[in-house]
């Protein structure tokens, strides 16, 4: 596998090659992303989440049409459910956006979420360096319809556009610690529906409150009324945008919230690392150990220190079934 050269030049079918690989775990795949990595940084990451059914690939296609009309080049990452029964996807909000499926400047890509928690799929960090490393300006991100506790979107976005919709018990939930808080623009799509007005006052005096606690000068979160199947607010969404990136080049926010990326990351390589030391266990010696944690003769995290203990000191032998599992 040598795919890094032909996504740096921005080929698509070598990208899409890459992401399939890596969302496989395909051997090889992630020593190409290596590669790219130091070739990514680039392009700003917009984050778009919200409850199910509240319109975020519609409002996302208009955005696409929004930012190449400005001559930006676009990469959308889809997250779609995938079935608790047989691990599948419908991967449904990529038809949404047929319609540009045939310039070759926008890279849309769909994921199945396979479990992962946080209305992402372990693949979607993955998929954004691609991207980047591709030369696309912005890459678009729509999380799985994500709760007030599902904030991964935030950690892994520039800019974070909260897609509501009136009458769907939002204004409770802006009492909520959560998604809300990460915001960086709210967009309350089907504003032609009762209780759309109401949403926004509501909005509108949680953002002030918030501010006045913060005594300080910093991005207040607009408030954009929109419909989407109409295309209404999608041009004050696109440069909300636009404005929100300005804002973080002038001020420290963005290498900031860059830092938190990289330390997400990085959590999740280490993860990745003991996964796979840990599937290359025995797998006699690791039902022991199993077994041993069963009937309560030791502990996970004592368990768990032994086995990054071996990792670190570089000896595989540690993971035969020569060893007996009271020795962990």
């Amino acid at each position: 596998m040598d795919l890094t050269s032909k996504v740096l030049k921005g080929d698509v079918l070598s990208a899409a090659r890459l992401i399939r690989c890596l969302e496989d775990e395909i051997e090889g795949a992630t020593e190409e992303l290596e590669k790219l990595y130091t070739h990514t940084g680039q392009a700003h990451v917009i984050g778009i989440t919200g409850a199910p059914g509240v319109g975020k690939s519609t409002i996302l296609a208009c955005l696409i049409g929004n930012f190449r009309k400005m001559g930006k080049t676009v990469g959308v990452v889809a997250v779609d459910p995938s079935s608790p029964f047989s691990g599948g996807a419908i991967l449904g909000d990529r038809v949404r956006m047929q319609a540009y499926s045939g310039d070759s400047n926008v890279f849309i890509r769909s994921l199945a979420s396979r479990g992962w928690k946080g209305g992402l799929s372990r693949a979607t960090m993955s998929t954004v360096h691609v991207m980047d490393a591709m030369g696309k300006d912005l890459i678009m991100v729509e999380a799985v319809g994500s709760g007030q506790a599902d904030i991964d979107i935030a950690r892994i976005s520039d800019t974070v556009v909260l897609v509501l919709n009136p009458g769907a018990g939002d204004e409770v939930q802006m009492m909520k610690a959560g998604i809300l808080e990460a915001a960086d623009i709210f967009a309350i799509n089907k504003s032609d529906m009762p209780g759309a007005d109401l949403l926004k006052l509501s909005l509108d005096a949680m953002l002030a409150l918030s501010a006045k606690e913060a005594q300080t000068s910093f991005w207040k979160p607009p408030v954009i009324m929109a419909e989407a199947i109409g295309k209404k607010g999608i041009d004050e969404i696109a440069e909300a945008i636009l404005k929100h990136k300005e804002h973080l080049g002038e001020s420290d926010e963005l290498a900031k919230r860059r830092q938190e990326r990289a330390r997400l990351e990085l959590a999740w390589a280490v993860e990745d690392f003991v996964k796979i030391h840990l599937e290359g266990m025995d797998q006699e010696y690791l039902a022991q150990l199993v077994d041993n944690l069963a009937q309560r003769k030791n502990n996970p995290r004592s368990v768990a220190r032994n086995i990054i203990a071996m990792i670190s000191s570089g000896g595989r032998d540690g993971f035969f079934a020569h060893r007996t599992a009271e020795d962990a």
